[in-house]
């Protein structure tokens, strides 16, 4: 579904840079991505994790490197040819809240996509379109008239999701989509991206800092650090006999639940 190859981006002076500084945010990062398969991107803050999910969406534009959609190179495609693949491949934000307008009610969010990639529909249709998406992510129809702060954090964010399916991608980047939630929320929009995935055939690019949230939704996981991966292979090869001792780090330094948890160093 997704390849990139040999992805790399350095940030120049601006931000926490000073005049002249530079960061190479991303270094020479390959990987691809299966229909219907969940490949996790995991590393601590700075890794260059999230900068990798924009790079191959085609948010941020890289310095080197290719990206492959179905086998076609995508990499400098722009205008239509690029609305067209985002149609196909959409983003779950982590802040549920910041990602919504709000000043638009629910139903104007989330159709917001149909007006960019199906102009052909009228208001009534989008309007149906939004009704279904909100079911499909647990939510009634009847909140479409409201704004987003009259909803609690795991609201919003299936909101972001029925956002991002409404257009029927293939691929959904979720970019830490549980990180601000509770912990019992947390379970339960892994569980409602675990359900979309079988009835959907989505595929998704999933990054977090989280490894139980990782152990319990990827297949593949992908390590990086400082820019650079380090580690990938099965969730549950990489977890039992992490070669890399950045991953044995991690693994070590994740809260123990079960003895089955733990890992020889």
């Amino acid at each position: 579904m997704l390849e990139v190859r040999g992805l790399s981006k350095t940030f120049q002076s601006g931000g926490l840079l000073r005049q002249g500084q530079s960061k190479k945010a991303v270094d020479d990062v390959s990987f691809h991505l299966q229909a219907s398969e969940t490949l996790a991107i995991v590393g601590e803050s700075g890794s260059g994790k999230s900068t990798t999910a924009r790079l191959a969406m085609r948010l941020i534009d890289s310095d080197a490197g290719q990206i492959f959609w179905q086998g076609n190179d995508v990499t400098q495609v722009k205008g239509r040819a690029l609305r067209l693949q985002r149609h196909q491949i959409q983003m779950v934000f982590q802040d549920p809240f910041a990602s919504l307008n709000p000043r638009m009610r629910i139903w104007e969010s989330v159709a917001e996509g149909l007006r960019v990639h199906r102009p052909d529909m009228n208001k009534q249709q989008r309007r149906d379109a939004v009704a279904d998406a909100l079911q499909q992510c647990g939510l009634n129809a009847n909140i479409m008239q409201r704004y987003p702060h009259q909803f609690s954090g795991g609201q919003r964010q299936r909101i972001g999701i029925a956002r991002a399916l409404i257009v029927k991608p293939k691929v959904l980047v979720l970019d830490e989509p549980v990180s601000a939630l509770d912990v019992s929320v947390q379970a339960q929009i892994l569980n409602l991206l675990k359900e979309l995935q079988k009835t959907s055939n989505l595929a998704y690019l999933f990054i977090s800092h989280d490894l139980s949230v990782i152990q319990h939704i990827a297949d593949r996981v992908l390590v990086m650090f400082d820019g650079k991966v380090v580690e990938q292979g099965n969730v549950k090869d990489v977890f039992s006999h992490p070669q890399h001792d950045y991953t044995r780090e991690l693994l070590a330094a994740r809260p123990i639940t079960h003895p089955s948890q733990r890992i020889n160093l």
